[in-house]
């Protein structure tokens, strides 16, 4: 395994990681305006699931290895989204209880 091709698969999983949870992330902030929100769930589902599958199919037809290295940047996506978009709670908003 060479070791520059290892280092480009990492951002490509990071990519597909920020596509796949800013679409659903759209998706859920569409719902309560949406006119058909199963239709809408289904076809966001199925073409989030199916571009990233097509992504880690084509990172991973080269070798297995670089499967692991792009889940790896998948999942460093996820964590730095879940970060940026957690509520941020305030001192005065917090209950103190006795």
């Amino acid at each position: 395994m060479n070791i520059f091709h290892g280092l480009l698969v990492l951002p490509l999983g990071f990519a597909l990681g920020i596509f796949y949870f800013s679409c659903l992330w759209l998706t859920v902030k569409r719902l309560p305006r949406s006119q058909h929100p199963i239709l809408l769930i289904i076809g966001s589902g199925v073409a989030r699931l199916g571009i990233a599958l097509l992504g880690f199919y084509l990172i991973a037809a080269q070798q297995w290895q670089f499967l692991l290295i792009a889940l790896l940047g998948f999942l460093l996506a996820r964590s730095l989204l879940i970060a940026r978009w957690r509520p941020q709670t305030r001192l005065t908003d917090m209950v103190w209880e006795d």
